[in-house]
């Protein structure tokens, strides 16, 4: 047995061999590492000093997807989904002859005529890229991939593509994005650094919040040899941010149906071959929003985003399916007009709230004899409006200028002692004025402020005795400022203007002002800008959600109109008959109505490609009592404002009533989601097939 003393020995022995053991393979490891640096220093170290200098990072940029578009119950109608799309770039110098060369040899690949890729190739020579093809196949993506030879101007790009899933729903109002053209390069990719490939809003709501909708641009970095292979992906830096999510006050199923009833009613029109154009609006008293915008022919955004665009491009050319005729066309308005010139006689004291009128069917002007409808007998205020009676308001007019003594039978004249040519330049210029103004006052006129681009002014003419008789503008605030300053205006007017004027012949307006203007009547003179955009929420956010919007968009007083409650109340009684008194105008498409509607009929004379027609207008507001929803509806060429126009502001109200519930019973409620098979109905089938 081992004593303490050997054992504590040999277990000393025991330890220092360990340790001279594990010394031993730690020096061998520096031996080995300092050969093996030696070595790479040695033998490798050109090739890694090659390697290292060659080695580059390379920044390829990301296109951020574009934010989305819901309606206001959170229908989505336009989004993003990434494709990889056949591209060509355009160059100035580049030869026709060799787009024909790449048309020929792509149009097997693309599974399409060398002549209609030709024609893709140059149709739009200010555009800087065009894209003629997306989604395109692997086998695309490898043939071009591997021919870079035989298209030097064509290559492959991963890029989000617009899709508006409802086709031509509200297609004027949302608009559609397009290719960067050379005629706007210098300030999107110049000044605001925009890529050239980058797709930019050309119309509509597309283009009106292009700064919200864009997002901003991300980078991949990856690391690259000399050769300019990628060795090695490294990161996103910046990652690209999507587009902020917007929301409309547009109501999906309103629209859809609104856009349905106007087609239907153009088609069942005995004036159908004269009606070439259609629009409508529904706009919300208290905020403004606008709830249905139509524009008749209708268009499809995809058709600009896709390979549609040909197939359409002659549709696109005649119709004027491209224009918003509700913002970009100002027609007469007829007797709309007549509610605002109601409260410009009063105020002016033109006429009284007891003043009658005995209609013979005739009055004379001067040396011009005019006529009504019909020998409507005795008319006070509340009739007139709501049979519409010319010479009630015709007498109106000429009294707003102090023209007095017209009858049946005779002209009448200025008043005792003053010359026709100083009438001419004071009193009849005043009343005139005083008459435009109140319109303006009223929405009628100016730019009602619509966030969308393109709005049109209204206008106002006078009949000029030097150049024939033929319309001319009448600069309504020059002509204000002239009276201000010196009490004249020189002009060469008439009686006639007065008298037309009051009846809605010598003014245009756009649908949005004729709309903006009933709904200013309906709240006692308070005139608000209307919008479409109803909330602005965070990239990537999904409607319906509880996300907190960024900006909530608040209705925004332009004006109120100054005048007696007492004056609008007598309007709003005319305006309740007209579609609720059996003498009413409008009765029969208002009569058995749950809901009580008051409304304006119009009929203007214009003349539409040489021919005289009529334009039909209805001006409306729901319901009578407690308002909540404005309408106005312009069909030119579509016969009188009861024939054409009411009955389709009769079915769009019944709509709305029915989505939110209100004086329907429960049997007719209806869903605000977009119809299910609004891809069938003829509001979307037939702009699809249209060539």
């Amino acid at each position: 047995m081992l004593n303490k003393d050997m054992w504590d020995e040999k277990n000393r022995i025991t330890r220092a061999h360990r340790a001279s053991v594990i010394y031993g393979m730690v020096f061998l490891a520096f031996v080995s590492l300092v050969v093996r640096l030696g070595m790479d220093q040695v033998v490798h170290g050109a090739t890694f000093r090659s390697q290292a200098n060659d080695m580059m990072l390379s920044k390829v940029p990301i296109l951020p997807a574009r934010g989305w578009i819901y309606d206001s119950h959170g229908d989505l109608l336009a989004y993003d989904r990434p494709t990889y799309d056949v591209v060509l770039t355009q160059f100035a110098n580049t030869h026709r002859h060799t787009y024909h060369a790449m048309a020929e040899k792509l149009a097997p690949i693309l599974k399409e005529s060398a002549h209609v890729l030709y024609k893709s190739m140059t149709a739009n020579p200010a555009a800087v890229q065009v894209t003629l093809r997306q989604n395109a196949t692997q086998a695309q993506i490898a043939y071009i991939e591997g021919n870079h030879q035989w298209f030097p101007n064509i290559r492959i790009v991963l890029q989000p593509h617009r899709v508006y899933p409802y086709g031509d729903l509200a297609g004027q109002v949302i608009g559609y994005t397009g290719p960067i053209t050379s005629a706007v390069k210098n300030y999107y990719v110049n000044k605001l650094k925009y890529l050239p490939t980058q797709r930019i809003g050309e119309t509509g709501l597309e283009a009106q919040y292009e700064s919200l909708l864009q997002g901003k641009i991300g980078y991949q970095v990856m690391a690259v040899n000399a050769a300019g292979d990628p060795v090695k992906y490294l990161g996103d830096s910046p990652p690209p941010v999507s587009g902020k999510v917007l929301q409309l006050t547009l109501e999906g199923h309103l629209q859809a149906k609104a856009q349905q009833d106007v087609m239907n009613e153009i088609n069942s029109s005995p004036y159908k071959s004269t009606i070439t154009s259609a629009s409508a609006v529904v706009l919300n008293i208290k905020t403004g929003g606008v709830l249905a915008m139509v524009s008749y022919p209708y268009m499809d955004p995809n058709w600009y985003t896709g390979s549609g665009y040909l197939k359409h491009q002659k549709y696109l050319a005649t119709s004027g399916a491209q224009m918003n005729y509700a913002i970009q066309s100002a027609q007469m308005p007829g007797s709309t007009v007549k509610a605002a010139n109601t409260i410009a006689g009063l105020k002016y004291r033109a006429i009284t709230p007891r003043t009658t009128v005995y209609d013979t069917n005739w009055i004379k002007i001067g040396q011009t004899m005019r006529h009504g409808d019909f020998a409507a007998g005795l008319v006070g205020l509340i009739k007139a409006i709501a049979i519409s009676d010319d010479i009630f308001f015709y007498h109106l007019g000429l009294n707003l200028g102090h023209w007095v003594g017209s009858t049946a039978t005779t002209g009448g004249g200025p008043p005792a002692g003053m010359s026709y040519r100083t009438w001419r330049n004071t009193d009849f210029v005043r009343g005139i004025t005083r008459m435009f103004q109140t319109e303006w006052n009223f929405g009628l006129g100016p730019l009602t402020g619509i966030d969308l681009p393109g709005e049109v002014p209204g206008e106002f003419f006078i009949s000029d005795s030097h150049r024939g008789w033929i319309k001319v503008p009448f600069h309504l605030h020059s002509a204000e400022n002239a009276l201000k300053k010196t009490g004249q205006d020189v002009n060469y007017g008439s009686p006639i203007d007065l008298a037309f004027g009051a009846i809605g012949q010598s003014q245009q307006f756009t649908t949005i002002q004729l709309a903006q203007y009933v709904a200013t009547v309906a709240d006692n003179g308070k005139r608000i800008e209307p919008h479409l955009l109803s909330k602005v929420f965070p990239p990537n956010t999904r409607l319906p959600s509880k996300v907190k919007p960024l900006e909530v968009v608040k209705p925004k007083v332009l004006n109120t109109v100054q005048a007696s409650p007492a004056y609008f109340r007598l309007d709003h009684e005319g305006m309740y008959a007209v579609c609720n008194d059996p003498d009413g105008l409008a009765y029969a498409s208002f009569v058995g109505a749950p809901y009580k509607a008051a409304g304006k009929t119009g009929t203007a004379q214009i003349t539409m490609n040489g021919q005289r027609v009529l334009n039909s207008v209805f001006i409306c507001y729901a319901p009578y009592k407690h308002p909540q929803v404005a309408v106005a509806v312009m069909i030119p060429g579509g016969g009188y404002g009861a024939e054409t126009a009411a009955p389709i502001t009769r079915q769009l109200l019944d709509t709305y009533f029915r989505e939110h519930h209100e004086f329907y019973p429960r049997s007719q409620w209806t869903s605000t989601e977009i119809p299910h098979d609004w891809t069938q109905m003829s509001a979307y089938t037939v702009p699809e097939h249209m060539s």
